[in-house]
This record gives structure tokens, C-alpha cells and sequence, in this order.
């Protein structure tokens, strides 16, 4: 029988209310900018899930994050919820890039490839996302999650549903 060792990650957030309730008198580029300067705490998912907003512009977002064996299924690869998750995240950030204060938004609508498995082995990798159309209702966006080569791992859509006062 083979000896295994336990391993420990401890998780510690912000109360994830109060950052929304900040957001709501910002555009979204603004606050997602404000995120990226820590001025607004991240939100818990980024943190449990060892990722970050990197990157923006208005209609664009990057994602980072290095797979590690917490993100590992049965199989021995990282899971695709990783891949979904970054880039669930930087495809609606990208959305919420061009949304002006006062307008909310929620993911209506996913669509994730998988191209290859992704490993501890694969590296840093980045969501990158860009908006295809934000209209009065409807916003859509695309991704891909790629390593530092630029090897595509996965990609996917994104529709939006714009709540608007």
C-alpha cells in the first residue's frame, strides 16, 4: 500500500455583498478596474479557484490561473469546471466591460469545447474573452483558454441576459 500525504489549502475572503452594492454606481469597466487595483475585494469563486482578472479593456478580459492537483477529477487532469469557470468569468467580465452604472447582468447561456486535458504540467493559462455584441437586452461574448504558448486548451460562447433600470 502506498503511502500518501494530506494536503491543506486554507481559502480566506471578504463578505462578497458589499463589492455588488459598490458596483452599482460605477460603469463596468470602472469597477472591474477598481477590482484589478484592489481597491474592490475579489470575489470568493476567484479565490477558491486560484484566478485572477489580469487584463482589460473595454470589450476584452483576461483571466489567469495556474492548475494545480486541487483542480484534478478521477481521471488524473484538471477538471473542465476550471476551464468553464475561467472562462464563464472572463467572458462576462468582457460583457460587463461595456455595461455603463446602474446595469446589471447574469450569464443566460454557456458553451464550452474542450479541446485537450489540461494538466499541473500545462502552466500558467489565460481566459481570454472578447464581446461579439452588447445590445439593449443581449450581450454575447467569446473566449479561449490557452497556455503560455498559446496552445488551445478550450473555448467557448456566451450569451447575456441585461438588466437595465
Amino acid at each position: 500500500m502506498s503511502e500518501t500525504r494530506n494536503r491543506t489549502r486554507i481559502i480566506n475572503w471578504e463578505e462578497p455583498r458589499s463589492p455588488a452594492e459598490l458596483g452599482k454606481d460605477l460603469s463596468g469597466l470602472e469597477f472591474l478596474q477598481k477590482m484589478m487595483a484592489g481597491e474592490v475585494p475579489r470575489p470568493p469563486i476567484s479565490l477558491l479557484m486560484n484566478f485572477a482578472l489580469t487584463e482589460l479593456s473595454e470589450g476584452s478580459a483576461v483571466f489567469t490561473c495556474e492548475p494545480d492537483e486541487y483542480h484534478y477529477n478521477p481521471l488524473g487532469t484538471i477538471h473542465g469546471g476550471l476551464a468553464a469557470t475561467v472562462l464563464d468569468s472572463a467572458m462576462a467580465c468582457a460583457v460587463h466591460s461595456t455595461l455603463p452604472a446602474g446595469v446589471a447582468y447574469t450569464t443566460l447561456e454557456i458553451k464550452i469545447n474542450y479541446v485537450r486535458p489540461m494538466t499541473v504540467r500545462t502552466g500558467v493559462v489565460r481566459g481570454e474573452a472578447r464581446v461579439i455584441h452588447t445590445g439593449g437586452r443581449v450581450a454575447t461574448a467569446e473566449g479561449k483558454v490557452v497556455d503560455a504558448n498559446g496552445k488551445l486548451y478550450a473555448h467557448g460562447t456566451t450569451t447575456c441576459m441585461i438588466f437595465r433600470a
